[in-house]
């Protein structure tokens, strides 16, 4: 692929891996402040505790609807990738165009089910008397906008796969910046309270989405949204759900852990708790999205250069992403033991809150220094159109390890709010081991049937001399 800024099969990889990196970690980064801005300006209202654990009980949903739009356009993305490696292009846009097509569908399918049993959720989500207010007044504005997140989430990543990176980190650039000024106007100028946070986050997603199909329709973009290919072919779209499923259970599966906890929390902690965990789940965002923006820069050459059979550049590829992502997560996590008041002070100044919050991220993320080399492996997996070992590693950190552990250590711990904390760290160490193996074993093997297929064809090519 080539255009006037990016050759993913030529250019420099250290170089490209800069470029494309750099404006997803920067859109990851200022997709961050969608939630952050808002718990920061809750944190601050009267009540601000209560009114933030209110919040963290509504987000496992907020999450879930997220999940979805990487269902479609993380699963999407690689494989349209792949095809313009392979100089299809018109097959790359048939696959775009059924996945923003299926978007659509599952907005409206999610806004229903949402609207009419949140309140039944929330309750089982870990809700109690005085957060069940805050909670279902945020979520009921936040639903509304449901079709405006499917399409800012679940089609940026085709603009991004393209070689767009800029262009994808002003789809979340514009809408945070909007959400930044609303939410101060809403909430306290308007005196909206979580609703008015609810109503900048909406109209800022809506923002996002138009830009984004601007683009994919006009003449900048490579691939274009066509109306031929809005009608969903099943053959089409089944490998995309297929591929897709693995970064859908990665966001969806945080929204159990999340579940999980906060019941936990709950149970043993209070609302105190939960309004702890609900800074810690922003904490991690700032950990996580932007090592997902670094993995994302990356995936695009990846697929593009394994769909070009080039294998060198694919493993230099790699080796640089392995390298900066473990660097970022060990030092984010140096930060977090040294000086963890001061992060927790950006969200809420109650002496209460900021005691255990403090307390409890030092047990929390105690094994997020090593989460580098997770979020590397199971990107390039993802990028190489491995679908079935991205689903076993996707599920293997949350929903195999993570989600048990914190049921079993309270049972088999004294200090029960301690052992619901340290299922975290337990469960992160376990699943990046595990991850590395899988990886060291099934890269090469991918690697090694890429030569052989490479050396055929080099032979088939060659004539005979007799």
């Amino acid at each position: 692929m080539s255009n006037s800024t990016t050759d993913l099969g030529k250019e420099s990889i250290g170089r490209l891996l800069l470029k494309l990196a750099t404006p997803s970690i920067i859109a990851q980064l200022v997709n961050v402040l969608y939630n952050i801005v808002d718990r920061i300006f809750i944190g601050r209202m009267q009540n601000g505790e209560v009114a933030m654990a209110g919040i963290g009980v509504a987000f496992p949903i907020v999450l879930l609807v997220s999940a979805f739009a990487a269902f479609v356009g993380m699963g999407g993305a690689p494989l349209a990738a792949i095809k313009m490696g392979e100089k299809d292009n018109d097959e790359a846009e048939k696959i775009m165009t059924n996945s923003f097509s299926s978007l659509l569908i599952i907005a409206a399918i999610l806004t229903v089910i949402f609207m009419v049993f949140k309140e039944p959720i929330l309750w089982k989500f870990g809700a109690s008397e005085s957060t069940i207010e805050y909670a279902t007044n945020y979520l009921g504005i936040y639903l509304i906008g449901t079709v405006f997140v499917q399409i800012a989430l679940g089609m940026n990543p085709f603009v991004n796969t393209q070689g767009f990176a800029k262009i994808g980190m002003m789809t979340v650039t514009i809408g945070a910046i909007i959400n930044i000024i609303l939410d101060p106007i809403l909430i306290f100028g308007f005196n909206m309270g979580v609703k008015g946070a609810a109503v900048a986050t909406i109209v800022a997603q809506a923002v996002s989405a138009m830009w984004v199909l601007r683009f994919l329709t006009g003449k900048k973009t490579i691939l274009k949204l066509r109306k031929k290919y809005l009608k969903i072919d099943t053959k089409t779209i089944k490998p995309v759900f297929a591929l897709g499923v693995a970064p859908f259970i990665m966001q969806s599966t945080e929204s159990l852990v999340l579940v999980s906890l906060n019941s936990q929390l709950q149970k043993y902690g209070g609302d105190l708790a939960v309004g702890a965990m609900t800074i810690m789940s922003s904490i991690m965002q700032m950990i996580l999205l932007p090592a997902n923006g670094l993995t994302q820069g990356a995936q695009p050459i990846i697929s593009y250069n394994y769909g070009a059979k080039n294998i060198d550049r694919v493993k230099k590829t790699f080796k640089y992403t392995v390298l900066v992502t473990l660097s970022y997560t060990f030092f984010m996590c140096l930060i977090l033991m040294v000086a963890p008041e001061m992060v927790v002070k950006v969200f809420n100044n109650d002496p209460l809150l900021l005691e255990i919050t403090s307390w409890s991220i030092k047990i929390y993320f105690a094994g997020i220094f090593i989460f580098g080399i997770q979020a590397a492996c199971q990107s390039t997996f993802l990028a190489l159109g491995q679908a079935k070992i991205s689903l076993f590693l996707a599920l293997l950190r949350k929903v195999i390890l993570l989600v048990p552990l914190i049921f079993i250590l309270p049972i088999i711990m004294e200090e029960k709010l301690l052992a619901v904390l340290l299922a975290e760290p337990v469960a992160d160490i376990i699943a990046v081991l595990i991850t590395a193996i899988c990886f060291i074993v099934f890269y090469k093997k991918t690697l090694n049937v890429m030569y052989k297929n490479e050396n055929k064809l080099v032979e088939n090519e060659t004539p005979s001399i007799n």
